[in-house]
């Protein structure tokens, strides 16, 4: 790459206080620590907090390798995490002093292609400085989209989130030159809504890679008896109630009852779902919730579990699918097209609006010899994980223009 690239931390600068990431924000680290390890001297960072502002470069990159080492540790690092707090507040301050001058000023002294790069949908819907900064100077914006869910089932998002994902699509449609797609359900409704606006933007689908470390040396949690895991953030969208109805069904077989871990931090509209475990007494004795895991620990569940559970009603992705199967962990999942599309011929594919389907797929899987998770195993030898190379094979090009 010969140009220069502006990449926009503004999610997680907002993000930094979490223990663990979502599937969005560690979108954003994996761009951020690859452009570091390739372009170090022709890559700047952007943010938002208060006033869009340039990042001071030593400690942009020192907040990185920080949120890296919390979020991928063993353990909860008090020192990383302290460092993170103090780099956030540095950074923060620095976008409130400086703002958007010191972004157009190092704009307007580079020589060469500059491409304005931003993978979170984060402050789209409020795009006042990225139009200053087009105008200022022609740049190229090449933005990230994962997901059009708020526009076509706003039900599933916090009341206004529809309205806000159609301000963010707006924007991408004034200044993007190109758009990167996690899959192509993102990038197929995407195009619907360009299409329908006239507009001539190219889109492109690349599967977005995986952070959970495969290869290294992770011990499964001891099985006392049979459980199974549900990885995401605890909302109504990821469909915790059918799982926990399930449960309920499944407490009736007393000690022979598989456990439930569910993994994720909260969102919106979680509540209900963990008063649901905590005062349901079938419930408490059977579902376990953790919400704040590095990745290590996330894996140790996983790769001792007997199938990941993922019911979602909607996704633009489904990275928990390709991370389990990337552990050799067999999944049962809605019967999306994103998550076929993900999976492939490997997970079972179920109807998240039919309980019974669930019962009894999951009672089968908890067998010490169920042959329905052996065939699954089966299929997973033919299943081949994207890496996060395979991932800049496709989007480096794209940003180097």
């Amino acid at each position: 790459m010969t140009g220069h690239v502006i990449l926009d931390l503004s999610r997680l600068l907002w993000r930094a206080a979490r223990f663990a990431p979502t599937g969005i924000d560690r979108v954003e680290l994996a761009y951020a620590r690859h452009l570091i390890a390739i372009m170090p001297e022709r890559l700047r960072f952007s943010g938002w907090w208060g006033r869009m502002s340039l990042l001071p470069q030593q400690e942009a990159i020192q907040f990185i390798a920080a949120l890296d080492q919390v979020w991928s540790g063993d353990e909860l690092d008090a020192q990383a995490h302290a460092t993170i707090g103090r780099l956030t507040k540095t950074l923060r301050r620095h976008a409130l002093w400086h703002g958007e001058r010191s972004l157009q000023a190092h704009v307007r002294g580079l020589s060469g292609p500059v491409t304005y790069l931003l993978v979170s949908h984060y402050r789209l819907h409020r795009p006042g400085p990225l139009l200053r900064l087009k105008r200022h100077r022609h740049l190229r914006f090449v933005f990230l989209i994962h997901d059009l869910i708020p526009i076509h089932l706003p039900g599933h998002v916090p009341p206004g989130h529809d309205a806000r994902h159609h301000r963010r699509i707006e924007t991408v449609m004034r200044l993007a030159d190109h758009v990167i797609a996690n899959s192509s359900g993102t990038a197929a409704a995407l195009n619907s809504i360009l299409q329908a606006a006239r507009a001539r933007i190219p889109v492109t689908v690349a599967h977005l890679g995986l952070d959970l470390r495969s290869t290294a040396p992770v011990q499964p949690v001891p099985e006392v008896r049979p459980y199974f895991v549900c990885l995401s953030t605890i909302e109504p969208r990821k469909n915790h109630k059918l799982l926990l109805r399930v449960w309920r069904r499944l407490a009736l077989l007393g000690e022979n009852a598989p456990r439930l871990v569910i993994l994720g931090r909260r969102g919106w509209r979680s509540g209900n779902i963990l008063r649901q475990v905590r005062r349901t007494r079938a419930l408490r004795n059977l579902v376990e919730v953790h919400e704040n895991l590095p990745d290590r620990r996330v894996a140790e569940y996983l790769q001792g579990a007997r199938a990941l559970l993922n019911p979602s009603y909607a996704e633009g992705f489904g990275l928990p699918v390709a991370e389990a199967l990337a552990l050799g962990v067999p999944v049962l999942c809605s019967d999306l097209p994103e998550l076929q599309e993900v999976g492939g011929n490997a997970p079972e594919f179920l109807n998240p609006h039919n309980d019974e389907i669930w019962f009894r797929a999951i009672l089968d899987y908890a067998q010490a010899r169920s042959p329905r998770r052996a065939r699954q195993q089966a299929r997973m030898a033919d299943w081949q994980p994207v890496s996060w190379e395979a991932h800049f094979a496709i989007t480096l090009p794209i940003i180097a223009g």
